[in-house]
């Protein structure tokens, strides 16, 4: 019989057997815990640097009912848990010694946890300025009439076009990334597939990527327009086309994440069809307990 309360295991195919069935019966929910066990059971944890992933679960007289993992570099991720369960799960990893950087899950939980750490370990939390809001698709309502042009899905001869698209939308983002051919495979933008938005003289003006099907579930995962290029309908054109070929590929939910502070893409989001599933936080943590 296995114990309740907090269990910790660097075996991301233990985690799966135990937590899988929990995990895919909210997908939305669970987007970014389906995703990262994928990452890590296809890449290996050796992949991740010296530190080797670190996925727990919390179980009740058999039943999974929260899960987290924790990422070298990039801090831990949780499931929705009550405030209960996020000061057991504060006191668990205090008790063992755990360093906690940063936090990112649904706001309510991110919270919970940031106010339980505080209190187990004095360290002070700071919310991150950018806020994320999660949507799921309802019924698709691709834009009427879609601007001139096609779309354009970009294959493994597109390498380098597809790197140029990514460290644009990174830099765009204010993410710091390299993206060469030598270390493309290791980081988070190479297990995706991206579609161009073409003009009809062959030139493309936006990309949408997606990650692969995970749990019955597809995540459109990045959007992408160039500033001077905004406002002629091609990030709902591209976008619209990747939802399209993401139920086409058997996903029953799809779902994306936006920047609550670009009210211009939430609006087109939401008129594509897109409805709100939870807003999302992060805390990063200094002093005591963070590192």
């Amino acid at each position: 019989m296995r114990p309740d309360g907090w269990s910790l295991t660097e075996d991301v195919d233990a985690f799966l057997a135990r937590a899988g069935d929990f995990l895919r019966s909210r997908p939305g929910a669970h987007v970014m815990q389906l995703t990262w066990a994928a990452r890590v059971r296809a890449r290996g944890s050796g992949a991740f640097g010296d530190e080797a992933p670190v996925f727990g679960v919390l179980e009740r007289a058999g039943e999974v009912h929260a899960t987290f993992y924790r990422l070298p570099f990039r801090g831990f991720g949780l499931s929705p848990l009550t405030p209960e369960q996020a000061d057991s799960l504060a006191a668990h990893l205090t008790a063992l010694g755990h360093s906690v950087p940063s936090v990112s899950a649904d706001h309510s939980t991110a919270t919970s946890f940031a106010e339980a750490w505080q209190r187990h370990t004095g360290a002070t939390p700071k919310l991150r300025d950018t806020r994320l809001r999660l949507y799921r698709l309802g019924t698709l309502t691709p834009p009427e009439p879609p601007p001139a042009g096609r779309s354009r899905v970009l294959g493994e001869q597109d390498l380098e076009e597809v790197m140029f698209w990514c460290g644009e939308f990174a830099g765009a983002v204010g993410e710091v990334v390299s993206l060469d051919a030598a270390s493309w495979a290791g980081t988070r933008f190479a297990d995706k597939r991206y579609t161009v938005w073409e003009t009809p003289d062959g030139t493309p003006v936006s990309v949408a990527g997606m990650n692969p099907l995970i749990g019955g579930q597809i995540q459109v995962d990045i959007v992408y327009t160039p500033a001077r290029l905004r406002g002629r309908g091609y990030a709902a054109a591209v976008t619209a086309e990747v939802s399209r070929a993401a139920l086409a590929a058997g996903a029953r939910e799809v779902v994306l994440f936006a920047d609550l502070s670009n009210p211009t893409s939430n609006a087109l989001y939401q008129r594509l069809g897109y409805r709100t599933l939870a807003d999302w936080g992060a805390y990063e943590f200094t002093g005591a307990g963070a590192t």
